[in-house]
């Protein structure tokens, strides 16, 4: 492909994604409107304060992006760089942030179960159930009695209990069977 071309493709990116910006988002070349600006080239060194025509013009240069890195200070401080490179790491870095984050607050899982619930279904539960709580994460066992069977909740207590025992080897109750309007449950917790 010729070097005009590929230039001018990439002007017209340049001009689509600049139009698509989004508000919380640094300005990049020309949506920067300070008149100079202090520049700091690729390699982090200190071009001194120029113009932003200049400044433009040393991005364009050297093929990259201006981006306005403080516009509050007196003079305003731009960088020159690769600005998809640099919201690819904000990014990357955000989401590093919020995996640790979930990490350290385990959530509470809950498995609905039913008084007559079968073996299948209930092998089911319990090995998902078990892979949570290897992980590290509480469980919550529950069971919503519909019509007559809220004449006999001893069986869902008893479907409880059950669940409970089959995860005896890597979980404690930390709650007993308790009603809550039609609703049973039952907390676990990992063995520490």
């Amino acid at each position: 492909m010729d070097t005009h071309v590929f230039t001018f493709y990439n002007e017209i990116w340049r001009c689509v994604f600049i139009a698509q910006l989004r508000k919380d988002e640094q300005p990049i070349n020309e949506n920067i409107k300070v008149s100079e600006l202090m520049v700091i080239g690729p390699n982090g060194e200190q071009m001194g304060i120029k113009k932003i025509e200049d400044a433009l013009t040393l991005a364009n240069y050297a093929g990259l992006d201006l981006v306005l890195m403080s516009g509050s200070a007196t003079p305003a401080v731009g960088k020159i760089m690769d600005y998809n490179k640099f919201r690819y790491e904000k990014k990357k870095k955000v989401k590093e942030q919020q995996k640790r984050q979930r990490e350290n607050t385990k959530e509470l899982k809950e498995f609905r179960l039913t008084v007559k619930i079968d073996i299948g279904d209930f092998e089911t539960r319990k090995k998902n159930a078990y892979d949570y709580l290897i992980k590290g994460h509480k469980i919550k066992g529950s069971i919503r009695f519909k019509g007559r069977e809220m004449a006999h909740t001893e069986l869902g207590a008893e479907v409880l209990n059950r669940f409970a025992d089959s995860l005896s080897d890597v979980a404690d109750i930390e709650q007993k069977p308790v009603m809550e309007g039609r609703n049973m449950s039952i907390i676990l917790a990992p063995k520490k």
